[in-house]
């Protein structure tokens, strides 16, 4: 099923006077390095680029090709990010939101509704959160907004030019290139130190860090 704009425009119409949605997205959530990467689109009700639809059912080719023709259409693009040693200082949830929002922030227009891929809302008050699940594959601006994050912080991992840890393909998830890295050459400055993935790793499992309770819960979501 193509994404419509079904759900902005019932967003759109739900109060008094028509209200400017934004769809959003993340990447990075389950990465061990790296980032948490957000986009928020905002689009005039226009035709999308063609066979826009969620970043993880296209090549990467194709999700390249579209960023200029997304860039091109949508009425306001913004990105949040979200750093590993946020991440390790707060906890996903609380760096969701925080990525979240400095996307939100970043749009031309401050949106009056928000659809949010998934099914917790990690942003929060006062941005009003529609979440949808498979948001990606429901809604126009929530596959544009899939497709940029994505291509933005692939960018972003495989620029850092740690060909060792295999960050151009794998983009800091783990894979067997990954993993043998860590092993051998243990974790870099972008790596997360609260992750679980250390206590698999004898020779550096003692730079672990142990995040307070106070600190927030560390979760996928």
């Amino acid at each position: 099923m193509a994404p419509s704009y079904d759900i902005e425009r019932l967003l759109a119409t739900s109060s008094r006077r028509p209200r400017l949605v934004a769809g959003v997205d993340e990447v990075g959530r389950g990465a061990w390095a790296g980032p948490v990467t957000v986009c928020a689109v905002v689009t005039d009700l226009s035709p999308p680029p063609e066979r826009l639809t969620d970043s993880k059912q296209l090549s990467a080719a194709r999700r390249e090709a579209l960023v200029p023709e997304i860039e091109a259409w949508a009425a306001g693009i913004g990105y949040g990010e979200a750093s590993a040693a946020e991440i390790d200082e707060l906890g996903m949830t609380e760096a969701l939101r925080r990525a979240a929002r400095r996307a939100l922030e970043a749009l031309p227009e401050r949106p009056g509704a928000v659809i949010l891929d998934g099914k917790h809302d990690y942003i929060g008050a006062p941005w009003p959160v529609r979440c949808e699940v498979k948001g990606d594959q429901a809604s126009i601006s929530v596959a544009a907004a899939s497709v940029l994050a994505k291509v933005r912080r692939d960018a972003y991992m495989a620029g850092l030019g740690l060909e060792a840890y295999g960050f151009g393909e794998n983009a800091g998830y783990p894979s067997p290139v990954h993993q043998q890295a860590l092993a051998d050459l243990g974790p870099t400055p972008h790596h997360r130190m609260t992750w679980s993935y250390l206590d698999d790793l004898p020779r550096w499992r003692h730079l672990k860090r142990h995040r307070h309770p106070s600190e927030g819960q560390m979760t996928l979501l």
